[in-house]
């Protein structure tokens, strides 16, 4: 189990969602995930995320259709494993 999970709830930040993901991952601290959950985005976000998240174990990627942001929230807090949540 992971000390704790980012959620990262999106809709169409294909501009900024890369830069998002690899400050994260580039933390001293390791114990973590990133749950990122596209909300039906219709930019390049997915192509951006699946980019910046190749063979990166600890980040798990999931689309659905656009619901908003409280249901892509609480999607990403429902897959979280961490003990904490972020």
């Amino acid at each position: 189990m992971p000390f704790f999970s980012v959620v990262i709830p999106l809709y169409n930040k294909d501009k900024y969602v890369a830069r998002t993901i690899e400050t994260v991952l580039k933390q001293r601290f390791t114990d973590f995930e990133i749950v990122i959950i596209n909300d039906g985005s219709t930019d390049e976000s997915e192509k951006r995320i699946l980019e910046s998240i190749h063979s990166e174990p600890r980040v798990q990627y999931h689309s659905y259709p656009n619901g908003g942001v409280s249901i892509a929230r609480n999607r990403g807090i429902e897959l979280s494993k961490g003990k904490y949540l972020l």
